[in-house]
C-alpha cells in the first residue's frame, strides 16, 4: 500500500517555500540598494573631479589672459 505525505509536512513544506522566496527576494533587495549606493558614490567622485578640473581649466583660463595681456602691454607702450 503507498502512504501520502502527511498535511503537516505539506504545510511545512509550502511555508518552506515561502520562507525561501521571501529571502531571495530581500537579498535582491540588498544587492539593488548596494549597487545604487556605489553607484552614487561613483558619480559623486566623479562630479567632484569634474568640479576640480573645472576649477584648474579657468584658474589656467586666467592666468594665459593675464600673461596675454602683460605680453600686449610690453608690445605697445603708451
Amino acid at each position: 500500500m503507498a502512504s501520502t505525505p502527511s498535511k503537516d509536512y505539506r504545510r511545512r513544506e509550502r511555508e518552506q517555500k515561502k520562507a525561501d522566496k521571501r529571502r531571495a527576494r530581500e537579498e535582491a533587495k540588498a544587492e539593488k540598494l548596494a549597487a545604487e549606493k556605489a553607484a552614487a558614490e561613483l558619480a559623486a567622485e566623479e562630479a567632484v573631479k569634474m568640479a576640480a578640473a573645472e576649477k584648474e581649466a579657468q584658474i589656467e583660463a586666467e592666468l594665459q589672459a593675464e600673461i596675454e595681456a602683460e605680453e600686449k602691454a610690453k608690445a605697445n607702450p603708451e
